[in-house]
């Protein structure tokens, strides 16, 4: 392997970026003392509650995994977990007040975007949201690219 990212594969260099990117956005989220992945929790809460399955299913993780994000999230304030009103044998996660609160203000758009768009023009920005929603919608449809 190279150095030279010029000559790097293109998913070592998406890799790499989605990295630095994930960085700062996580250096962000810390004045919550949220990250990347305790972020979309919070804001599929703001919805509606959610069983922990359902989220761990929305988030593509574990329900281990996702007990874990829950524990984290709960000790902070942001969620509550405790008996369906509807069905006192299924357990829901609850958005509180602080969590909502903290979800509307460490998900601003404006931050994330300027994160992402620090380094390229904005032909460049249109551009690379061209392509990745190509890609995104290639994956939803489940063309794996591999022929």
């Amino acid at each position: 392997m190279t150095d030279d990212p010029a000559r790097w594969p293109t998913g070592r260099l998406l890799s790499h970026v989605a990295r630095d990117l994930e960085r700062q956005w996580n250096a962000h989220l810390e004045g919550w003392q949220l990250n990347h992945a305790s972020l979309p929790v919070l804001l599929a809460l703001l919805g509606n509650d959610h069983s922990q399955r359902e989220l761990a299913v929305a988030s593509g993780v574990t329900e281990q995994t996702m007990s874990r994000t829950l524990e984290r999230l709960e000790r902070l304030g942001y969620v509550s977990r405790g008996p369906d009103a509807g069905d006192a044998r299924r357990r829901v996660v609850r958005l509180t007040d602080a969590g909502r609160a903290a979800a509307l203000a460490a998900a601003s758009p404006e931050v994330g975007d300027r994160i992402a768009h620090s380094k390229i023009t904005p032909e460049q920005i249109a551009q690379l949201r061209a392509i990745l929603l190509s890609m995104v919608d290639a994956e939803r449809s489940g063309a794996d690219g591999l022929a």
